[in-house]
C-alpha cells in the first residue's frame, strides 16, 4: 500500500510538473492588432471595413489598370504569401490582395459563418467597395475554392481565373498538416484556442512544402505571429469545423480563360484533383510543377510567377 501511495504521489507531481511546461511553454496569449501592424504592415497597406470588421489589404501597381488581378490566399495564410508575384506583377498589372476574414489583420466573421457562399459574397462587397467592375482572380487553395465559386456566382465581374492547388472537390489527402488536425480533433480543439506550440505552425508549414529546407524560422514566425492575432485560432477552428458542401457540379458553366496551376507534390490535394479541373472546366491550360507542394507561389515563386506571365500575356 505504500508502494502504490508513493507511486500515485510521483505521478501526481509528473502531471503538475507537465501542466507548468505546457503553460510556460506552449500557452500564447493573443498579440493585438497594434502590435502586429508594426511588423505586418507596409506603405501599401490599408484598412477597409466589409461585413463588419476591418479588412487589411493592399493595391498597388498600374493605377490605370482597369482589370487588376486579384489574389486570394488560402487556410491559414495571409496576404504576404502572394509577396514575390506581387512585386513581379506590379510593374505591368493593378494588383490587390488582402487577408481574407479569419486569417492575417482582418480578423473573424462577426457572425462566425465561414461558408464560401459568405466568401463570396465578402469578396463581391469587396469589390464594389474599391470600384472594381472586372478582374482577374488568383486563388491558392481555399482561396481558389473562392475564386472560382465567385467566378460561378458573377461571371460578368471575372475575365479570367487562376487556380493554384485549389479547394472544392472532393479529395483523399495523403497528409494532412497537424495544425488541421488539432483544430478538427473534438475536445482538443477546445485546447488548440491558447495552446499553439511553435512546433506545430512549423510542421504545418513543412506539410505543404515540398522541399522542407525552404521553410525558414522568419517564414514560420509570419505564421506563428499572425495566427495569435485576437480571434484568429477560435476562426481557424470555426472554419475548419464546418460541414463541406461542394458545388463543383456546377465547374463545368465556368467559361472564363482559366490556369490551373499544381504543384506535383502536393499532399494536402493532390494531383488528381489538378485533372479534375482540367476535365471540368472547358477553356483551360494545365501547368504541373516538379518538385513543388501545395503554395507554388511562395515555394517556387520564381518558377510560377513565369507561368502566369505566360497566361495572362505580360512581357517578362
Amino acid at each position: 500500500m505504500n508502494y502504490l501511495i508513493k507511486f500515485l504521489k510521483i505521478f501526481l507531481v509528473l502531471i503538475i510538473v507537465s501542466a507548468i511546461c505546457i503553460l510556460l511553454f506552449f500557452v500564447h496569449r493573443d498579440v493585438s492588432l497594434d502590435d502586429l501592424k508594426l511588423k505586418y504592415t507596409n506603405k501599401h497597406s490599408s484598412f477597409v471595413s466589409i461585413k463588419g470588421i476591418d479588412v487589411h489589404f493592399r493595391d498597388e501597381g498600374s493605377k490605370t489598370d482597369t482589370i487588376p488581378i486579384i489574389l486570394i490566399h488560402g487556410t491559414g495564410s495571409s496576404l504576404h504569401t502572394f509577396d514575390f508575384w506581387t512585386n513581379k506583377l506590379k510593374y505591368s498589372k493593378r494588383v490587390i490582395r488582402f487577408d481574407l476574414p479569419a486569417y492575417g489583420l482582418t480578423g473573424p466573421f462577426v457572425d462566425r459563418d465561414y461558408s464560401i457562399s459568405n466568401y463570396t459574397s465578402f469578396l463581391k462587397e469587396f469589390l464594389e467597395t474599391l470600384d472594381i467592375k472586372q478582374c482577374i482572380i488568383a486563388g491558392n487553395s481555399l482561396g481558389g475554392e473562392i475564386a472560382w465559386n465567385f467566378a460561378l456566382e458573377q461571371p460578368q465581374m471575372v475575365k479570367k481565373l487562376i487556380l493554384i492547388d485549389a479547394g472544392g472537390f472532393p479529395l483523399v489527402s495523403k497528409s494532412v498538416p497537424i495544425a488541421f488536425r488539432l483544430a478538427q480533433t473534438p475536445v482538443i480543439n477546445k485546447l488548440f484556442s491558447f495552446i499553439t506550440p511553435l512546433f506545430v505552425v512549423r510542421s504545418s508549414v513543412e506539410d505543404v512544402y515540398f522541399n522542407k529546407l525552404k521553410v525558414t524560422d522568419s517564414l514560420v514566425e509570419r505564421y506563428f505571429e499572425l495566427g495569435l492575432r485576437e480571434g484568429n485560432r477560435k476562426a481557424f477552428i470555426d472554419r475548419l469545423s464546418i460541414v463541406k458542401r461542394y458545388n463543383y457540379v456546377n465547374i463545368s458553366k465556368i467559361k472564363q480563360p482559366t490556369l490551373i496551376l499544381w504543384g506535383a507534390g502536393d499532399l494536402l490535394i493532390p494531383l488528381e484533383n489538378a485533372y479534375k479541373f482540367q476535365r471540368s472546366i472547358p477553356n483551360n491550360v494545365l501547368v504541373i510543377m516538379d518538385d513543388t507542394g501545395h503554395v507554388p507561389m511562395e515555394e517556387s515563386p520564381l518558377e510560377s510567377i513565369g507561368f502566369v506571365t505566360d497566361f495572362l500575356n505580360i512581357p517578362k
